[in-house]
């Protein structure tokens, strides 16, 4: 758990740093900012996307995870969470934006292999390289992200300890089940997702992400019976 503790106070500490420069930024710098976190987003997402073995299982995930999410209304109390926080520990903020803030930091913190992966190294080698490596990077992003949305970026940490630290002290019940194969698929639902964020934060057109985090589970369900699928998979020439 230790490097989880470590990435949440990089994240912390960056989070501190952009709530300096989001008190300071006037609108239309505010808007710069919203761009640039938006385009990288976009880019990150996309190379994590395009990493994909099985489209069809993308596919399947993400419109049945899509599905799911819609019914049970996952991004509404993810906000209605996010709104909580703000309403017992910052007032000032906007409530859309400090429940946004949250949603999206979440999202790009926990998704990807290298949370997956540093978290397993940690639990089962204690090699806790990687998670160090991505704390690093998560506190600059963290920055930034703060500085566009405000303090509802510092409050994903809950997200990472439950999460990321969950990995870390499950890990050794959890690594048999995983391959490479399913880490690039996981990776790849991952990717869309961080994709969707960067369309929002754009404002290309307002795109509910948190509703699509059950295909991150659907994805891992699917990989892990690919050989029992692939026949009705052969059907559609995948």
């Amino acid at each position: 758990m230790i490097a989880t503790i470590v990435n949440c106070i990089t994240v912390i500490i960056g989070s501190i740093i952009g709530l300096l420069f989001h008190r300071k930024i006037k609108g239309s710098y505010k808007e710069a900012v919203f761009t640039a976190i938006g385009c990288f987003s976009l880019v990150i997402g996309m190379k994590l996307a395009l990493g994909f073995e099985h489209v069809l299982i993308i596919v399947l995930s993400l419109v049945i995870g899509g599905i799911l999410g819609y019914l049970l209304d996952i991004e509404g109390a993810l906000l209605k969470f996010g709104t909580f926080l703000k309403n017992r520990f910052s007032k000032k903020e906007e409530d859309h934006s400090f429940a946004q803030g949250f949603l999206n930091a979440s999202i790009l913190f926990c998704v990807g292999a290298m949370a997956i992966i540093g978290a397993l190294n940690a639990g089962i080698d204690k090699n806790y390289d990687l998670l160090l490596t991505k704390s690093v990077m998560d506190g600059f992003v963290a920055i930034f992200l703060t500085a566009a949305m405000g303090i509802g970026v510092m409050f994903s940490i809950i997200s990472l300890l439950i999460y990321q630290g969950g990995l870390t002290l499950l890990a050794a019940q959890i690594a048999p089940f995983l391959n490479d194969t399913i880490l690039t698929e996981l990776s790849s639902v991952g990717g869309i997702l961080i994709v969707m964020i960067g369309i929002n934060m754009l404002d290309l057109k307002k795109l509910k992400t948190g509703n699509f985090i059950p295909a991150l589970v659907l994805v891992l369900v699917l990989t892990i019976l690919q050989p029992q699928l692939a026949p009705f998979f052969a059907r559609f020439g995948f």
